[in-house]
């Protein structure tokens, strides 16, 4: 394993942290017994604080990890029976199709293979918990069977939450904390912004078409005092506490869980096709085999904050990022990722290779797809394909909070094979891939892009 002078570090994450326009970032890198940090920038453009190891970012759906890692306990203590209908913990629990709400699993929550659409997008009606959230998920369509395939669901994780306090009689919060952040010694992650003010933390921030950085609010993806959404994404965290995090992971999970139950968390449970994201699931993980070395992540999309963080468990290696500013936080934390890897490990993910410009295959796809909250609209001009996603109108008008800006159309291409796989080729979500999905009769009815299935809409099937 290559021992990196840290001026490498700290000089790579600045200029890329200028490259793409990120006010604030910081970088760790756990390797071996060794910690690397590197900070560059400010918590924010109006009030500017040097950003370092220790500053809080909302990490969104890395809280995922945490979650899952809960209920992996309380199922290793035979307080939760995986495989259990989610019914024998939430009884109250109704879906839009019965036969679903009366099957699916906590295991199927975990892996993202319960058939539920992503999320939803009225979880601040209410009181804001997450009874109030699970009250309401029959407003939620099914986009698959339970248990035929994955699709990534911030409602699964949420409900999951809500399994937790079931099974322990505290608030989602509480458990966790008590069954995961205490034992690992996090301090520094919490979930209510009464605990964020006392520390330094970054704000979010989203550019306008003018190209300006402006404040995202809320801090959050939702509004101070919505616990609903806190199990799939309400954590906030800094680059030292991921990586104890990432080095629990690495270890034998001394304090919460048995060593052979944390090593099950990484192991396949559903096979992925075509994702940016991974190979396959595990419980929570994604699964990626990157240039020779396998890898387990999450990462995290907020309102103008982004976070990866990636562990290499043959290795004895870890690598969290942290940006403050959408969308190019995003491509900053690749490009980490990518440094980070070829530098310390000597592994480079051979690029996806783009097939020509097809318009018989292109005709074939374009069009609207949808999930609860935003359209995927395809578009072809003979010469190129474009993907543009954008929050439905109806929803942002309705919203009293500020919601992060649509992608607007960018250019994909098909890869080289069957047709029926692609990687976006420039913006915000470049470097993605994905895949459509057909029916028995070989119509197009589907497209997954970082993990979500958008059906097709019928309007335009």
């Amino acid at each position: 394993m290559s021992q990196r002078h840290p001026h490498e570090l700290s000089a790579f994450v600045a200029a890329a942290a200028e490259e793409f326009g990120v006010p604030g970032v910081c970088v760790g890198i756990l390797d071996g017994g060794r910690r690397l940090f590197a900070a560059h920038g400010v918590t924010g453009v109006a009030n500017p604080q040097p950003v370092d190891e220790h500053t809080l970012f909302h990490v969104a759906s890395v809280t995922k990890t945490f979650t899952a890692t809960a209920v992996t306990r309380l199922a290793a203590e035979g307080r939760v029976d995986l495989d259990a209908p989610v019914r024998a913990y939430v009884p109250e629990l109704r879906l839009a199709d019965e036969s679903a709400a009366a099957s699916i699993t906590t295991r199927q929550l975990l892996n993202h293979t319960a058939g539920l659409d992503w999320n939803l997008v009225d979880a601040d009606e209410g009181d804001g918990s997450l009874a109030a959230f699970v009250a309401r998920l029959d407003r939620l369509d099914l986009v698959a069977e339970p248990g035929s395939r994955a699709s990534y669901s911030q409602a699964g994780y949420n409900l999951a939450g809500l399994v937790v306090e079931r099974v322990t009689g505290l608030p989602f919060e509480q458990a966790v904390t008590r069954l995961v952040l205490e034992p690992v010694a996090l301090t520094d992650t919490v979930f209510d912004l009464d605990e964020v003010v006392l520390r330094r933390f970054a704000l979010g921030h989203n550019r306008g078409e003018d190209g300006a950085l402006r404040p995202a609010r809320p801090w959050k993806s939702r509004p101070a005092g919505s616990r609903g959404n806190n199990p799939g994404g309400g954590a906030a965290s800094s680059a030292s506490d991921l990586l104890r995090w990432a080095r629990f992971h690495l270890g034998d999970g001394a304090g919460v869980l048995p060593a052979e139950e944390l090593r099950r968390m990484r192991q396949p449970t559903v096979r992925l096709r075509a994702s940016a994201l991974g190979d396959a699931l595990g419980v929570c993980w994604f699964l990626r085999r990157i240039g020779g070395v396998d890898t387990i992540g999450h990462g995290g999309s907020g309102n103008g904050q982004f976070t990866e963080l990636l562990i290499a468990p043959e290795h004895d290696f870890a690598v969290v990022s942290l940006a403050n500013s959408g969308p190019e936080g995003h491509q900053f934390n690749q490009a980490v990722l990518r440094w980070a890897l070829e530098h310390h490990l000597g592994a480079v993910e051979r690029e996806p290779e783009p097939a020509a410009h097809d318009e018989t295959r292109a005709r074939e796809v374009a069009g609207r797809y949808e999930i609860d909250a935003l359209h995927l609209d395809i578009a072809t001009d003979g010469e190129r394909l474009t993907l543009a996603v954008a929050i439905k109108p109806e929803i942002r008008a309705a919203s009293e909070t500020e919601m992060p800006p649509d992608h607007p159309a960018a250019g994909f291409r098909f890869l080289a094979g069957d047709g029926d796989e692609y990687v976006i080729t420039e913006g915000g979500l470049k470097g993605q891939r994905g895949c459509f999905t057909r029916n028995g009769e070989g119509a197009v009815v589907g497209v997954d892009l970082a993990g979500r299935f958008f059906p097709r809409s019928r309007a335009a099937a």
